[in-house]
Parts: structure tokens; sequence; C-alpha cells
């Protein structure tokens, strides 16, 4: 038997779906809102409805924006001959935290995985191609994970990418193996950056 008021359980229910939030925190987090008092909760839910309303993928990179390119993608002083392919938008957070990279990015959007049926047409690969043809593009630095998938990916794109680009390279391995980037630290990123390798 249920016994909290039925918005409470279903604000509990939602908050569980989150990341690495169980039922005991999804209900210290409700708790948590409903004593902020209506101006709190609000606060809260306006700042998720203004997300949802209006954050949307750069057409050019598919990091996160809100009306048209994102930051880095309008950031003139960013080096145009250098793209770093990464799985998500999150991974661009700790590339540009370890300062070491100045180039553009390309956001896949997931790895290959055939097991969850993603391969490649799922994934935002005939863009980052079409941001190859003019040759402006002289590194492709492929950042995926150090796991199956991340390398099967990189592996993938580094063939389909070494007719249109003169130096395809790999992050170094200073990540752990089945690490992901938004859990590597600025160090160790910055020197798996410099340590980077040609496929």
């Amino acid at each position: 038997m249920n016994c909290y008021p039925q918005s409470l359980a279903r604000l509990m229910e939602v908050l569980a779906k989150l990341p690495g939030v169980g039922p005991k925190t999804a209900q210290r987090l409700a708790f948590f809102i409903l004593e902020q008092g209506k101006n709190g909760a609000t606060e809260f839910s306006d700042a998720l409805l203004d997300v949802a309303a209006k954050i949307t993928t750069c057409p050019v990179c598919f990091n996160i924006a809100e009306e048209g390119h994102c930051a880095l993608c309008e950031d003139l002083s960013r080096d145009d001959t250098m793209i770093c392919v990464v799985e998500s938008a999150r991974d661009i957070i700790p590339m540009e935290k370890s300062g070491s990279f100045k180039g553009r990015y390309h956001v896949l959007g997931g790895l290959i995985s055939p097991m969850e049926g993603i391969g490649p047409r799922e994934l935002h690969m005939k863009e980052l191609l079409k941001r190859l043809e003019d040759g402006v593009v002289q590194e492709v630095i492929m950042a995926t994970g150090a796991n199956v998938e991340g390398e099967a990916t990189a592996l993938y794109l580094a063939d389909l990418l070494k007719p249109l680009v003169p130096k395809i390279t790999r992050i170094a391995q200073g990540m752990p193996v089945g690490g992901d980037l938004e859990y590597i630290d600025e160090i160790t990123l910055a020197k798996a950056l410099t340590g980077r390798r040609e496929f």
C-alpha cells in the first residue's frame, strides 16, 4: 500500500528514473523539493521546462545548443583543421576542461553496438563525412571510450575516413579499459590527448 499522496508518489517514480537514483534517493529528493515550498518547486519545474523547450542539437556538430549553432561551433578562435569525434555531447565537457584541445567537435550520438541494434546508419557518420568534403580538416581524433563499442566505432570510422583526411588519431590509452570520458579526470584526459596515436 502506498502511503504517499499520488502527486508525491509520481514525483518519486519520475526521479527514480534518473541514472544512479534508486527508490530511497528518489524519496529523499522528492522530500527535499517538497521542503523548498511552492517557490522552490516552481523554480525547479520552470528550469526543467525551460531545458525541454529550448535545448536542441547543433546542426553542424550535434552538440547541445539553445538556438542554431552551439557555442563551440560559433567560436571563431577554434582550429578548423582538427575535429575530435566523441560519443555524446557530455563527453565534450571533460575534453574542454582538460584545456588540451582547441579544435572542433563531432558528436556521433552513440556507438556501434550490434547487440543493441545500433549500426553506422543510426549515428551521425554521414554528417561527419560531409564536414570533411572541403579538405580543410587535416586531423580527425577518435575520442570514443576504451570499451569494446568505443574501439569498434573508432576502427570503423578510421577505415571510412582514411581516403578523406591526411591524419586519423586515437586518444592514447591513459584511460582505463571500459572507462567513459565523462568519468575521467582532466589530467588523465590531457595526457591521453597528448599521447594520441595514428591509426
